[in-house]
This record gives C-alpha cells, structure tokens and sequence, in this order.
C-alpha cells in the first residue's frame, strides 16, 4: 500500500492508493450481527488474565447489554429524549466485564464517557460537569473517589443515587451507592431485555455521538472529543480488514489474542480493548493496572500474537534483563500515542516474536479515533517512520500560513476522513481552532519520504533557537539510545541572556556511571550546533507522563519556574 501525492486546486493532497469500503452500520450491530465481525456466539472476547475461568463470551455480552441497557433506561432514562445526549461516564480500573456498561450505555442511545482511574476527586468532577453526566459508574477501588467527585459536582450526599459500583469479578451488576453509604439493591435483571436500535443511515451514524473520551491535556486543558457510530465502525473496519487479508493469505492458522493493559480512559483502550479484538474475533485479557511484571507473566502465559503500546512500555522491553522468552508467540507489534525513536524501535523489535517481529509505528490522536497511518502487514519499515497514510483518509502539510509546503519539508498535518472527530462537546472555540476549511488541524508537524510520513514533533513543543527548530523527540531518541539512560524528556527553556530558547534534557540514570557533562558532551558529538543541550541535563527519578505515556512537559515547566523562583 502506498500513499500517493496530488497536486489539486484545494492544495497538495496526500491520500493512500486503495480504499477500503465502510458499512453502513452502527457499531453495536457491525460486532454483535454483521457478517464483518470474526467472533462468533460463542466466541471468548473478555478474559480475566488474572483468573481466566472469568469469560465474557459474545452470547453472554449480548444479554448483558440488552439487560444493563434497559437498567440505564428504566432508571436513569439513559436514551429515553433520544440518542446522542445523555453522557454516562466511568472511572475504573480494567476488568473484563467492563464492556459491556460500554456496549449497555451506546445500546441505551447514551454516550459513553471514561476518566483516568488515577483521576483526583477535583479533576473528576470538573470532567463530569463539563460533560453533564447523568451517571457516574466507578468499581470499589475507585468508589471512594467518585462519591467525592459527585458531592463536589452538586449531586448531592453520596452522590445523590447517580454513582453506581459495577461488579468486575465471575458476576455483573451495577448498584447505587446509598446515603449511608453502602450499596443498593441490584439493578440489572437478565429478564428485562432492551435492544439496541439498528442504525444504517449514513447521515445518522456520522451526526452520532457514541464516546465522549478527554483529550490528555499535555500542552493545555483537556477537551471533550465527540466519536460517532461512523468513526468507531471506520477504525475497527479499515485496519481489521486489511490484517485480515493479510493473515487469510499468508498465516491462515493465526489466532488473535491481545493483553488489555493501558487505560481504558485513552483511545487505545476504548477502539483497541472494547472494540477491535471483538471485530477480529480474538479475547482480550484484561488487566486491572500496568505493572511489567505481570505484563510479562502474562504475555508469556497467555500466548499474545497481537499488542499495540506505548514507547515506555518498549524502553522497559529492550532496557529490562527480565525479558527472555516472553514475547516469542508475537507476531504483531505496533507503537503509538508519542515518537518512538529508530534505535529504540530496533532494540525492543530484538526481543520480540524470537527476533523476527519488527514493531511498526502508528500515528493518530484521539480526534482521529486512534490511528490515521498504519503499516501493511507484509511491509516493514526501519527509518523510524510512522507508516502510510491508512486508506480512506486524506493530508496535507502546511507551513504556519496555512500554505501547502513541497514534499519532504516538515509542516503541520491536517487531515480529513471518516476516522476524524466532527468536533469538541460544547467548545465552540477550540472547534474553531481545529477545523479549516473542513480540514483538522493536528497540531503534528511531520515531513513526507518515499511514501511515508515521519512525524517531526508536536508544534507547539518545537524549541526555537536562532530562528532554527529543534524538535525534543528527536533528542530523546538519542539520550534513551545510551545505554546508561534509562528515560529522557527534552524542553526549551530560556538562554542566560534571555535572548533564545534552547534544549533541557531531563534524565533517570545512575549519576555515578554517567554525569551531566558527558550527556551534553555525547549529544554534542551526535548532533549539529543548534540542538545542543545548551540548558543543561538535570536528574530525575521518572519521567512525568500520563497514562497513556506521553510526557508531560507542563509538569517539567513547572518545575523549572519552582528553580527559577527558589533562585529569587
């Protein structure tokens, strides 16, 4: 597949060679009863990996998502003013019955909405009143902190009967947390049956809002991202049919299976976990959180063929002693949410599938519904590129005049297609931002070579030296490549004589086999003059990132203004 280049009237377009067609079906229908899905009645798709008699089969997620949707409707009237309106958000660790409240809330004609489980009882309540919740569902381990979030949003005492504890073990249920502050009675009855509405209008599925998932809010304050019917169905349908031709072809005995182990609050958990491996009909075995450890144990243990992650979770593969044989039934590796770097991309591919699975690199945000470029199984690339544009979806690359730039220089991704997000809830300002002439403007600057697309840096985070750019990924694809660096974050700061910006390196490493001076020293003999570590290299026990693993270089400016104020 490769991705072609049209100079038109509207500007330099880049769009891929094939297209993929994209039923006219809403998403619970596309999984539960088209003739695209892989899974069958029967088939496992949600598995405890801690417990693996704890299955969650396509039969038995259909009745309980016709019964929790009639739950939602019959007691909170979730859908009952019609679709699209009535937000239901969460705040959960992963467990394997956590789809079906996915699947309950969009059969219901809700719109499904998730918080990070690390969330703060104040970011939480500031998430569901910008949303206007209806319903706050959390587990027990979260409980604590969605009754404080409720109180502080003006629910009332304990919630006011609007947070509900979802049961995550052999048994499902939802029941309201009570003033007292125990829990009701069970809401969920299996005899009473709410069928979800069969959508085929074009118009209706793109106009839908299914997910209302929040921007991470690494360079500002986090966004609600409208996803519809068509953007979930888009995403599931164009890489799921291009693996499958792939696989059908070429490896017809593979089974897929993946390790459900990043937050369910980020796009990779809500397409990649709720959604995607029901569509190629494989389980998903769920985690409750992230510990590499068990990340191992459980790859080794469960055979996992497929997994996308995020860089973080492939430095600890390629710097960890403790990987030996753990990732040899892996045949699919893909990378995504952040810059993975070239030499990092060969370190960690070394241990993987015995050697022989190379990890390809995706590229999209959340208001691309996850990935919008994504490697053909059968090619592979080891220039550090993010892959061909998928198909059906269109780019261009401007300069910060919003001109088309020449193939091969860097410039600002915008991009259309079915992927895309039709918009911000309730942010009329920021859509305004975002949206040129239908054209979303990714805030990504990225060049286009050979049919690939290699993403530079995020535009607001370039340093500015001399007029010159420096991007941050590129040099902390060199600092982790040495092997005394474990991590590495890059941010411009003020020169001494206040007159540039120039590149902080950010390290965890023993300080006693490498110092600060021979950091800089050795980044010096790597790079040209301008993008030499001229603010210095200072220590750190972790890099700050958000669940989903991108740095949070708001917390390391922050951190710089705390020096700069202690040195007053």
């Amino acid at each position: 597949m490769t991705t072609n280049v049209e100079k038109t009237p509207q500007g330099i377009i880049y769009r891929a060679a094939k297209e993929y067609p994209i039923p006219d079906l809403d998403v619970l229908t596309l999984l539960f009863d088209s003739p695209h899905t892989s899974a069958k009645p029967e088939t496992p798709i949600h598995i405890s990996a801690a417990n693996p008699s704890h299955i969650l089969t396509v039969s038995r997620a259909r009745l309980l998502t016709e019964a929790t949707a009639a739950a939602l409707r019959n007691q909170f009237s979730i859908g009952a003013s019609g679709p699209n309106r009535d937000v239901v958000s969460v705040i959960s660790i992963g467990h394997h019955l956590l789809p079906v409240l996915v699947y309950s809330v969009i059969a219901a004609g809700g719109v499904f909405s998730a918080a990070s489980s690390a969330s703060t009882p104040k970011e939480l309540s500031t998430q569901i009143k910008e949303a206007e919740s209806k319903v706050l569902c959390c587990v027990e381990a979260t409980k604590d902190v969605a009754v404080q979030a409720a109180e502080l949003a003006g629910w009332g005492e304990k919630g006011g009967g609007r947070v509900l504890v979802m049961g995550e073990g052999e048994t499902w249920g939802l029941k309201t947390v009570e003033k007292g502050g125990g829990l009701g009675k069970e809401l969920v009855d299996e005899g009473s049956r709410l069928p979800w509405e069969k959508i085929t209008d074009p118009v209706a599925l793109e106009e839908s809002m299914i997910v209302l998932i929040y921007s991470s809010g690494t360079t500002g304050l986090p966004k609600g991202v409208r996803l519809s019917h068509r953007n979930l169905v888009a995403e599931a349908v164009i890489p799921g049919d291009m693996f499958k031709q792939h696989m059908v072809k070429n490896l017809p005995d593979f089974k897929y299976s993946t390790l459900a182990h990043l937050p369910i609050a980020h796009i990779a958990g809500i397409q990649g976990y709720f959604i995607n491996p029901f569509y190629m009909g494989g389980p998903a075995y769920w985690m409750p959180k992230f510990t590499f450890p068990e990340f191992l144990h459980y790859n080794k243990k469960y055979q996992i063929t497929f997994f996308f992650t995020v860089p973080p979770i492939y430095l600890l593969i390629a710097k960890s002693p403790a990987v030996t044989d753990h990732f040899d039934s892996l045949q699919v590796a893909v990378s995504g949410a952040a810059p993975l770097g070239k030499s990092l991309q060969h370190a960690a591919s070394q241990k993987l599938g015995r050697g022989k699975t190379f990890i390809s690199q995706t590229w999209g945000l959340s208001e691309t519904t996850g990935s919008a470029t994504v490697m053909p199984l059968g090619m592979s690339d080891d220039t550090g590129s993010v892959s061909p544009l998928m198909p059906t979806m269109l780019a261009r690359l401007v300069d910060d005049d919003g001109r088309d730039v020449e193939p091969g220089n860097p410039g600002e991704v915008l991009v259309k297609g079915p992927v895309v997000t039709k918009g911000y809830y309730n942010n009329e300002a920021a859509n305004k931002e975002a949206f040129v002439n239908g054209w979303f403007c990714t805030g990504d600057i990225a060049e286009f070579r050979n049919g690939l697309f290699y993403i530079v840096d995020r535009k607001k985070e370039l340093i500015k030296y001399k007029g010159l750019q420096v991007a941050p990924a590129e040099l902390e694809a060199l600092l982790v490549s040495h092997p005394d660096i474990l991590d590495a974050a890059v941010i411009g700061v003020d020169s001494d004589d206040g007159t540039n910006e120039v590149p902080r390196a950010y390290v965890v490493a023993d300080e006693k086999k490498i110092s600060a001076e021979k950091i800089m020293l050795w980044i010096k003999e790597n790079v040209a003059s301008h993008k030499q570590l001229r603010g210095g290299v200072y220590f750190l026990d972790a890099i700050p990132k958000s669940p989903a693993g991108k740095i949070l270089r708001k917390d390391l400016r922050a951190l710089v203004k705390r020096e700069q104020g202690a040195r007053l």
